[in-house]
């Protein structure tokens, strides 16, 4: 099978609903559709930036993500990311808006994505 028909088969399962409430937000990009722990994440290109968003299986937005460059990190998230990985590269750095408001800083050091607040306090860390 083919990229192309291994991602139309992808393409396939996403709801319909979920497709639509995608278009109307961003009618001019083309995602490539994932099904990841029971939501429904779109990855595309959008005014220059990389971005994704997730949304419920009844087409409700969960949150959107913009990667962003390592510098626009919160000061204190770098700082927390060089004194607990010291010397180590930041893979890509994205900002995380949940629906609610809430703002989120999402950077990937050493195969892991350390999670912080706005403000750069940290939250977790997840195996990527």
């Amino acid at each position: 099978m083919s990229d192309h028909e291994k991602y139309e088969k992808k393409e396939q399962g996403i709801p319909w609903v979920v497709k639509q409430a995608f278009n109307k937000q961003y009618p001019t990009a083309t995602a490539r559709w994932e099904k990841e722990d029971g939501k429904y994440e779109a990855n595309f290109n959008y005014l220059n930036h990389k971005m994704s968003v997730s949304f419920e299986e009844n087409g409700n937005l969960i949150e959107s993500e913009v990667e962003i460059k390592n510098a626009e990190l919160p000061s204190s998230a770098l700082k927390y990311i060089d004194d607990h990985f010291k010397g180590a590269t930041i893979k890509e750095s994205a900002k995380i808006t949940k629906v609610n408001g809430e703002i989120n800083y999402e950077a990937e050091v050493k195969g892991k994505d350390l999670i912080f607040d706005a403000s750069g306090k940290f939250l977790k860390e997840i195996e990527d």
